[in-house]
């Protein structure tokens, strides 16, 4: 059974620190400094990692270990050139390790020197037999050697697991030299439906459609494949295509472009992975490297260090894509992101700002924007910017309820509760079971006291839809108190606590229920339980109200406040009543 990383990762800190090691002492302590190494590897630290393993390095500079670190940690950092040192060595030793493989073939790609890729390749260089058969053929095409190019990616094609890339990568090349017609042919044929499931696919297939003067076929792909959920890049494109503009083919302008596609495509499928690898990040970073101006792989690499937690490599990241990339407003949007996952808010928002007044046409700007804000409880900004998103969705489908809840709640934390009521019925137009916006919407109303009927219908909906939300069964059990249907209300808590038992709003309604009931010292329980846990995620839980029940008891609280008190027990069944009048909390 293989040792888990956190088990391995104790095992090296304990070691670490039994050996006193330090970055400066790595010198004259190697097997300390080795452990050290492989704690910030795990970590994903590579500065850190980086400054061990060069130490390393100078003690044993061909131990296979501390070079793939290296290797890692320099191309992780972009320090390309150091990291090619480190490869060139590695080359020289058997065997042939992958990674100083895939970064010297990088490097010769950089380079354009495309027949020493292809001497790389026969010298037995091992990046893989996906990367090794595109490189070659990309490789050629660089040489002008098509029609052997065109051979190669075809018998690549052969084997059952590469046909679908291979027979891609041979479009994009037909393509690349004028051959639209070729291009189109494989890019419509057997594999159309893998093509046309990505992005890059997309855009490939809508480049050669325009060439080809068929603009309306390229709207017609790029609307069945995203519908309205375009983002920056895709959008510019789309413009382009309904002002009759002919795209110019310029995904793959040349080989180099190219061999940096299928690093790529390498990059993202190890990118949807359980957990974002360095070898991912690897492969997207020797990508940005081969062309300097793809803005794709930075991306890919920005968002597999924020997914690490190295929210500052991610940011220099997003921030190294200059205003005329076309995936600019992308990597700002990425930023920002990175910023909030930093708990860095106001810089967050600080960068949506700017990029709504250069971009205020995107509408993905102004709903990343309305989202920070109402994360930071900016209620009334936040509304004003989904009003803006909502003005540049003139016909908004189902994928868009999310931005009508958002508004809607919005509205209803800034004062407006008719406006947040209309979106919050919009989103149930679009999306009719949407758990979360029938627990909203229906909860609302058991707070105001209206719609009763129809909100116990609503809460009941979100429960079936989503079972396992312990503050949306909690909804269910409150609505049931506010009816006075106590015994059921308390079935209803008692589940949602079995959910989420820190929840200290679930609790204090929990105490609520039980007082109800007579059940005092449970209720008390359950208090103090919510005082312990309090306020919650979201601070929606009044303190001082809950030290007051704890105090003089719930009926007292509700006279104080001038509440109508608590009601003998209703009913119980889908017919009961409840009274006229039900408690507030």
């Amino acid at each position: 059974m293989p040792l888990s990383n956190t088990f391995l990762r104790k095992v090296c800190l304990v070691s670490a620190l039994a050996l006193g090691t330090t970055p400066a002492m790595a010198d004259t302590n190697p097997a300390g400094a080795y452990l050290a190494a492989r704690i910030a590897t795990f970590e994903n630290d590579y500065a850190a990692a980086r400054d061990y393993y060069d130490r390393l390095l100078l003690s044993d500079p061909t131990q296979p270990a501390y070079q793939e670190g290296a290797l890692v940690s320099h191309i992780a950092l972009g320090e390309y050139a150091r990291a090619t040192a480190v490869a060139d060595v590695m080359m020289q030793q058997k065997p042939l390790s992958s990674l100083a493989s895939l970064t010297e073939l990088a490097a010769a790609a950089e380079a354009g020197d495309y027949q020493k890729g292809i001497a790389l390749l026969d010298a037995g260089a091992t990046p893989g037999a996906l990367v090794s058969g595109i490189y070659r053929g990309w490789a050629l095409v660089g040489l002008g050697r098509m029609t052997e190019a065109a051979k190669t990616f075809d018998d690549l094609a052969k084997t059952r697991e590469m046909a679908a890339i291979a027979l891609f990568h041979k479009a994009l090349s037909l393509a690349m030299v004028g051959d639209y017609e070729g291009a189109d042919e494989i890019l419509s044929g057997r594999f159309a439906d893998v093509f046309h499931s990505t992005r890059r696919g997309v855009m490939a297939h809508a480049e050669v459609l325009s060439q080809l003067e068929r603009d309306p076929e390229a709207l017609q792909l790029i609307d069945s494949t995203f519908g309205q959920g375009l983002d920056p890049e895709l959008t510019a494109l789309r413009d382009r295509l309904t002002k009759g503009e002919m795209l110019p083919f310029d995904l793959v302008p040349n080989a180099k472009a190219g061999i940096a596609e299928i690093y790529l495509s390498v990059a993202q499928a190890l990118q949807n992975g359980a957990e974002p690898s360095a070898v991912a990040l690897v492969h997207a970073r020797l990508a940005s490297w081969i062309r300097p101006d793809f803005g794709e792989p930075v991306l890919v690499s920005a968002s597999i260090l924020a997914a690490q937690k190295q929210y500052d490599l991610a940011i220099a990241a997003f921030d190294s894509i200059d205003a005329a990339n076309p995936t600019y407003p992308s990597a700002q949007l990425g930023r920002a992101e990175a910023l909030r996952e930093a708990d860095r808010a106001d810089e967050a928002i600080a960068v949506l700002q700017d990029l709504s007044r250069a971009r205020p046409d995107l509408a993905a700007v102004w709903v990343s924007l309305g989202d920070d804000l109402r994360r930071e409880n900016r209620f009334k900004e936040a509304a004003d910017a989904y009003d803006k998103a909502v003005g540049l969705t003139p016909a908004p489908g189902k994928r868009d309820w999310f931005l009508f809840y958002a508004r809607g709640i919005s509205r209803d934390k800034s004062g407006d509760w008719t406006g947040a009521e209309q979106d919050l019925k919009e989103a149930l137009v679009l999306s009719p079971d949407q758990a979360t916006v029938l627990n909203y919407l229906g909860y609302s109303y058991v707070e105001r006291k209206e719609n009763l009927d129809e909100a116990l219908d609503m809460i009941r909906r979100a429960v079936a839809a989503a079972p396992d939300q312990g503050y949306i069964t909690d909804s269910l059990g409150w609505a049931y108190f506010r009816l006075g249907r106590y015994d059921e209300a308390a079935t209803a808590m008692e589940k949602a606590l079995s959910l989420d038992p820190r929840e200290p709003l679930l609790n204090d309604h929990m105490g609520d229920v039980y007082w109800a009931l007579g059940r005092k010292r449970e209720a008390e329980f359950q208090w103090r339980r919510a005082l312990n846990l309090g306020p919650g995620v979201e601070d929606d839980l009044d303190l001082d109200r809950v030290k007051r029940k704890l105090e003089v008891g719930l009926d007292q609280v509700l006279k104080d406040e001038g509440a109508p008190p608590l009601h003998p027990a209703a009913p119980a069944g889908p017919d009961a009543s409840g009274p006229a009048a039900p408690a507030q909390n």
